[in-house]
Formats: structure tokens, C-alpha cells, sequence
């Protein structure tokens, strides 16, 4: 799939996000971006299957995605929208970390074969660090949710 250029619209495939996230297998978690407003939105997609390496001990018995790979999936999404935003392609020397998590709620458990999409919006952008509002769903129904706080910073290798 090509990317979509409109005023406010952009998709990205799993070869245009591997271009932006320094993630990969087993830690990426972000699939597909099925929108993204520049500086203000982003919805993206991450498939969930029994494949995941995390189902092995979170639960054999009953396999459950865990919370904090779920905010983890916002995060790189957030990074994903702050790269767009600010018209930043990433190097080697550059590294998106978490700040802060504030508010998570978790409301519904997330299983092989659910697909997460991923919404996430900016609250504020300054200096290097960002403050988002994420919400995970499978389908129409909220997974988790959570205040998320950013910083894009250079290191020197």
C-alpha cells in the first residue's frame, strides 16, 4: 500500500513504520497506521495472535496480552505521530522514551486473534517532549486508556 498524502490524512504500512520505529520483532506493536492528522491524531492497528511470544507465560491457561505492552503499542504510535508531525526522520542517535504514564485503565482483557486499534492524540508538544491521550479498542469496546508524556532526545553513540 502506498502512503496517502491529503491536507490531514496519512496511512502507513509495516515497510513505512519500520523506516520511523527503531522496534523490531518481538517489540514492535504497531502493524498498520490507518490514519494520521499531522499535530493533532493518529489511529493504528496491532493484530494480535497467538504467535506473540508474551502468550507463552502471560497466561498458558488463559493467554492475555499484558497491560504494559498494550501502552507500550500507544507509545509507538505517539512516536509514529510525533516523527509526522514535526517532519522527523528519525536516525540512529535519536530515541523516543516514556516520561510518564498517568491515568492507565485497563477494561477489557485483549486475546489472540483481537485486533487493537490504537487512537491516539496530542495534548501538547514543546522542547522535545509531548503529552498524549491514548485509548486501546478491540472492535467498539475500550481496552485501556491512559495520559501518555514523551521526550525525543539525541544520544551520542
Amino acid at each position: 500500500m502506498q502512503e496517502q498524502n491529503t491536507m490531514t490524512d496519512t496511512t502507513l504500512d509495516i515497510h513505512q513504520i519500520l523506516k520511523l520505529l527503531p522496534h523490531r520483532y518481538p517489540f514492535l506493536l504497531v502493524d498498520r497506521v490507518l490514519s494520521m492528522e499531522k499535530g493533532k491524531r493518529i489511529t493504528a492497528l496491532k493484530n494480535v495472535t497467538m504467535n506473540e511470544p508474551f502468550f507463552n507465560g502471560h497466561f498458558p491457561h488463559r493467554p492475555v496480552m499484558p497491560g504494559v505492552l498494550m501502552l507500550e503499542a500507544m507509545a509507538q504510535a505517539a512516536a509514529l505521530l510525533s516523527f509526522r508531525s514535526l517532519d522527523i526522520v528519525p536516525d540512529d542517535n535519536t530515541v523516543y522514551y516514556f516520561a510518564a504514564i498517568d491515568g492507565a485503565r485497563f477494561k477489557r482483557p485483549v486475546e489472540p486473534g483481537d485486533q487493537l486499534t490504537l487512537e491516539v492524540e496530542i495534548e501538547r508538544m514543546k522542547a522535545g517532549i509531548s503529552k498524549f491521550k491514548g485509548r486501546a479498542l478491540v472492535g467498539s469496546e475500550l481496552a485501556c486508556e491512559a495520559s501518555l508524556m514523551c521526550a525525543m532526545r539525541q544520544i551520542n553513540s
